[in-house]
């Protein structure tokens, strides 16, 4: 190839990348304009939905409230808990330094202790009486040298012990500044762990009064049928908000029956198909778990829905592509939210007990289009590992 046509070459492919880079800038900015979109639409339709289902519904606004309090009380609480831990292992490293410092500092001052006890032994004419010990010159001369060797350690070991206060002093003035920080965060949480007591007791009084109006059990029925409905109109919603920027997946979901991991352990309370008196078969599973767990994604996807729902509590749904949706409800805490893309196995919440439930746990459910899936056939195990 000729050097005229491999210049050719060159330039062709520099203006070929000149060219292409203010296009995948431009396919940027139309995403993210795309998604700010999608993300404005979506909670458009958030604030329709609690406008039909919560604001009209007194009860259903109480504990949507209490419980999103409850739920802001806890997300504050396990920060400050995780502030502190990370305080606490400072403040024991800095400690561990100091005592590092000081037990240098003392083994240092005890060899300049040995140093100078036997100089003083010699006396002030040290160099004098090297000469007059000595029964050559050049011994002696190697002997004033080593003598001026140890008057420059002696010099150095005295530096260091000087570094060393100043290192243990600076050490020191941190400590109680952390050791400040850390009682300052413990205030905090007190405050928090106060807050959340109050937020529990209100949401205790709404359960109370939704109890009392559940003993009849055409009103209990009619509430479950109204959740239900909430859920259907929220997807149906969400559908077309969605629609004009389809999920696009690395990997399609439909290839991954049977490959699933569960996304909470625990111990299934109601399974997918279960007849539920005066409403039908459960288009879910309910998960009952130990406690607040972590919730993971079943698969990559794209958040479209992170709020509160009557009957569902805090609720997250995720578009994984090709028409296939997840759905996570009564979850105690969230930590994505609208328009966030998520990883398979990535923990999006912790499992809890809102929307009313009387124990921490996880409603689950795998959509297709407009209609559920039986989700026990696309996990590795017929059941959640034990919680």
């Amino acid at each position: 190839m000729s050097f005229r046509l491999r210049g050719s070459l060159v330039l062709t492919a520099m203006l070929g990348v000149a060219l292409a880079l203010p296009a995948a800038q431009q396919d940027r900015t139309r995403t993210e304009a795309e998604l700010k979109a999608l993300k404005d639409r979506i909670e458009r339709v958030q604030q329709q939905v609690q406008k039909d289902t919560v604001e009209k519904n007194r009860q259903a606004r109480a504990l949507r409230d209490a419980e999103r309090e409850v739920s802001k009380a806890q997300g504050e609480l396990s920060r400050l808990r995780e502030q502190r831990r990370e305080r606490a292992q400072t403040l024991e490293k800095l400690a561990a330094e100091r005592s590092q410092r000081e037990a240098e500092r003392d083994r240092t001052a005890d060899d300049l202790a040995r140093q100078l006890r036997a100089a003083y032994f010699m006396g002030r004419s040290e160099p004098f009486k090297l000469l007059l010990n000595q029964r050559s010159p050049a011994e002696f001369s190697r002997n004033l040298a080593y003598y001026g060797y140890l008057g420059r350690l002696r010099a150095d070991q005295i530096d260091k012990i000087k570094q060393n206060i100043v290192d243990i002093e600076t050490i020191t003035a941190t400590i109680e500044a952390e050791e400040a920080e850390l009682a300052r965060l413990e205030q905090q949480q007190q405050e928090r762990v106060g807050e959340l007591d109050t937020a529990r007791t209100k949401r205790s009084q709404v359960l109370a009064s939704l109890e009392r109006e559940s003993r009849d059990r055409s009103a209990s029925l009619q509430r479950m049928r109204q959740e239900r409905q909430s859920l259907e109109r929220l997807l149906e919603q969400l559908r077309r908000a969605t629609e004009a920027l389809p999920y696009d997946p690395n990997a399609p979901f439909a290839r991954t029956r049977g490959r699933l991991h569960w996304p909470v352990s625990g111990r299934i309370a109601l399974n997918y198909g279960a007849t539920i008196p005066g409403l039908g078969k459960s288009e879910g599973i309910e998960i009952d778990t130990n406690g607040a767990v972590n919730v993971t994604a079943i698969h990559e996807g794209r958040v479209i829905y992170a709020d509160w729902l009557n009957g569902r509590g805090q609720l997250l749904i995720l578009d994984h592509g090709n028409g296939y949706w997840s759905v996570y409800g009564h979850l105690g805490q969230m930590f994505r939210d609208v328009k966030d893309s998520v990883k398979a196995g990535e923990v999006i919440g912790t499992s809890g007990d809102t929307g009313g439930r009387q124990r921490t746990g996880l409603y689950f459910e795998i959509r297709r289009n407009k209609n559920t899936v039986d989700p026990r056939g696309w996990f590795r195990s017929a059941s959640p590992p034990p919680g």
